[in-house]
């Protein structure tokens, strides 16, 4: 397999990134089909890191964050076929990289990755709330 690439100077295309979500558990989740809801929470994520084989999107962590104190990480989202290789543990690392030292991230994992993020060193919290309007 080629190198992987990982990315925070550019953001992915809407085709590039629907793609992707297609091929992972997350996309399930979002709003794929209502292309102007996904394309402005691309557009707004101040922080996105992207993997990349050649010139293909495999991964990407989608933030929000004011890089000193906290991010949250809004998706981690891995091309199936190219999830267990460790992109999106790297994904992480270099969301790290790209904020400051002591700057915590913070998520809400999705049911199928609710495991993953202990292993990789993320504790969880009792308590999150969500409210929505729908």
């Amino acid at each position: 397999m080629n190198c992987i690439i990982y990315r925070s100077d550019v953001k992915p295309t809407l085709e590039q990134a629907t793609t992707l979500y297609r091929h992972c558990s997350l996309g399930k989740r979002r709003p794929l089909t209502d292309t102007v809801r996904f394309q402005a929470m691309l557009d707004n994520a101040n922080l996105v890191v992207t993997a990349w084989h050649d010139d293909k999107l495999i991964g990407i962590a989608r933030c929000l964050t004011d890089f000193v104190y906290i991010t949250y990480l809004a998706d981690l989202a891995v091309d199936e076929n190219y999830q267990r290789q460790g992109i999106g543990k790297q994904l992480i690392k270099e969301v790290k990289n790209n904020t400051d030292k002591s700057c915590s991230i913070t998520l809400l994992a999705a049911p199928q990755a609710v495991d993953y993020y202990g292993h990789i060193g993320f504790n969880a919290h009792p308590s999150a709330w969500i409210l929505r309007d729908n």
